[in-house]
């Protein structure tokens, strides 16, 4: 989700409805994991290896690669365009040769997100036992506006315990404060408040307004995608094409779990929840990857461009912190 940093506009780079199809209803259900779009892939891949220093990739490089994870070249040209057109990538032409770059408004998103990620999982749980609610009302009317409103939610971490009634288990901070009052409605109210039990036969626990379930069928369906490939990493047997496209695959779909888990309290979590085998799964592929991956960027790249190309880095988990803390800045 976009976080405005030095009053650039806000700009999303994926789209919620990848996460959370139902978002007009406010559904608790996230979307059963079922392939990557083109654009999303195309963000990924970008971002992974340019967002510290925002660096320009050839259009063909892009193309190229994104073909390389089974898009075709149209359907990556199209998806090239439109993230244009949607302001999260910027172009420049030489001559018959196109390259395209992030936005600053997409990088500083990305570096959030970036954040997000190198944050997720952390072993610290000193969540105080409140909760964060939004209470709005909208006409019906005005569906783009609650549109907008529940996506930013999402985004931020909230879920709907009653249609206009959203919770977090996180106090907002100040960015967080900035997106809210960005949505720009009247009739919305932001307080902080601990649950009580009264007993009721239909009262609802914050805890689920999210699908718990599904979030562990989805964790769950991500180890069993990937572990398998560990010890190949480490041994050094997956290099080049399935380097990258592992690379990209293997955040993209891992970029989603702080949205549909947003660092929700251990002590309100079924037993054996697997976020943290999951990091260190994620972790495991992605740094293990870096070297071979950003090899073969740099050869694609230095082809399709005809000699060197500057820029061009594989960023580590780590390094998704302190790297998008700099972009954030830049």
């Amino acid at each position: 989700m976009a976080v405005p940093a030095g009053g650039v506009p806000a700009v999303d780079p994926f789209d919620i409805e990848e996460i959370f199809p139902d978002v007009d209803t406010g559904s608790v259900l996230p979307r059963r994991q079922a392939g990557s779009s083109p654009q999303g892939l195309a963000v990924t891949l970008v971002a992974d290896y340019t967002l510290i220093a925002r660096s320009w990739l050839p259009s063909a490089a892009i193309v190229a690669l994104l073909g390389e994870s089974g898009v075709s070249s149209a359907s990556a040209r199209t998806a090239v365009s439109r993230l244009a057109r949607r302001g999260v990538l910027e172009g420049n032409r030489h001559g018959r040769h196109s390259s395209y770059r992030l936005t600053p408004a997409a990088a500083a998103s990305l570096a959030a997100g970036g954040t997000r990620i190198a944050a997720f999982a952390a072993p610290a749980d000193s969540w105080d036992g409140s909760w964060t609610l939004v209470a709005f009302s909208l006409p019906q009317e005005q569906g783009t506006r609650r549109r907008a409103l529940r996506g930013q939610l999402r985004w931020l971490g909230y879920a709907p315990l009653y249609d206009g009634l959203w919770v977090s288990p996180h106090a907002p901070g100040p960015a967080a404060a900035a997106q809210l009052a960005a949505v720009g409605i009247g009739a919305m109210t932001v307080f902080r408040a601990r649950h009580l039990d009264v007993g009721a036969v239909a009262g609802r626990d914050p805890i689920t307004a999210w699908d718990l379930v599904a979030v562990a069928r989805q964790y769950e369906a991500f180890l069993q995608n990937w572990e398998p490939l560990l010890p190949r990493i480490r041994s050094g047997a997956v290099s080049g094409a399935e380097a990258v496209q592992a690379r990209t695959e293997v955040m993209d779909t891992y970029r989603r779990f702080p949205v549909v888990d947003p660092l929700l309290p251990t002590r309100l979590l079924p037993a054996g929840w697997l976020r943290g085998r999951v990091r260190e799964t994620f972790a495991a592929v992605y740094d293990g990857l870096a070297d071979h991956a950003q090899e073969h960027v740099r050869a694609v790249v230095t082809r399709c461009a005809g000699g060197p190309w500057p820029g061009i880095r594989a960023h580590t988990v780590a390094e998704l912190r302190t790297g998008a803390d700099r972009a954030a800045r830049a």
